[in-house]
């Protein structure tokens, strides 16, 4: 015997991510006088105050992902 479902026709409600999973997410240090991490900081800043959050991340993880010796002399 073959039971028919009803197929759901609701959105599922959207994922609540918790409080400060993206300072979490966002959270990088980048090198004093180094220009790549300061140009990955600005877009970090920028795609952050613009509601972004997926591509700040990607910024935020090349900061922390930097080999120290790739970083310009001071």
């Amino acid at each position: 015997m073959v039971t028919m479902t009803t197929p759901k026709t609701t959105q599922e409600k959207p994922v609540e991510l918790p409080v400060g999973f993206n300072a979490w997410l966002l959270d990088c240090a980048p090198v004093e006088g180094c220009t790549v991490c300061a140009a990955n900081l600005r877009q970090l800043r920028a795609h952050r105050e613009a509601g972004r959050i997926t591509q700040a991340a990607k910024h935020a993880t090349e900061i922390r992902d930097h080999a120290s010796g790739a970083h310009e002399p001071r």
